[in-house]
């Protein structure tokens, strides 16, 4: 007798676990709230200042609407809690990756001028002895990376810190090559009338 009714017992729970988890319904305020959380980080330019968090908490996101489709409620669920706690995790973090950002842009811009200013002394000296491209071609480039500069300028005045700090390595970058190249024409030149 003890036995049929713990088996019934048993049976009882399991149908009952059965009906609970069958009638388990989609975590879908939980998903609406990652995606509100992750809607405003990125409004607040998390995915230019906290990019990896960010992309965490959309990949989460992305999960969770697997596990729906999946009908795996209670991992979408959890996907989707832990996609809202990064999406706020990554707008808490904003201010201060982009305050180091901008830290870092203010003492790099000295040496971004320092480029510009011996890619200017190099394309006169390459202009004199006639080595490299064209004076107007030179010219040209040095005067697009000046204005480049000056779009620097405004854009840290703008607080596009990201596009600001990006464009200053571009403009590092493009004199030193043209310096590179400027000086290896003017060594040849050298070279061959030797």
């Amino acid at each position: 007798m003890k036995q049929a009714f713990w088996k019934i017992g048993c049976l009882v729970c399991m149908l009952s676990l059965v009906v609970v988890f069958a009638c388990a319904k989609p975590p879908t305020q939980e998903i609406a709230d990652a995606e509100k959380a992750i809607a405003d980080a990125k409004m607040k330019e998390a995915d230019l200042y906290v990019e990896d968090v960010f992309t965490q908490a959309q990949n989460e996101i992305k999960k969770a609407g697997e596990m729906v489709v999946a009908k795996k409620f209670a991992e979408a669920k959890t996907a989707a809690l832990e996609a809202k706690k990064l999406a706020l995790q990554a707008g808490a973090l904003i201010d201060q990756n982009k305050q180091k950002m901008k830290d870092s842009l203010e003492a790099m811009l000295p040496d971004v001028q320092k480029s510009l200013d011996d890619l200017k002394t190099t394309t006169a000296a390459a202009i004199k002895k006639k080595a490299g491209a064209s004076k107007d071609e030179l010219q040209s480039v040095i005067g697009k990376l000046e204005l480049d500069m000056s779009a620097v300028k405004q854009q840290i005045e703008e607080g596009k810190i990201r596009q600001a700090y990006d464009l200053a390595k571009a403009i590092s970058e493009q004199a030193a090559a043209q310096k590179q190249s400027l000086t290896d024409a003017m060594d040849q030149q050298a070279a061959a009338k030797k």
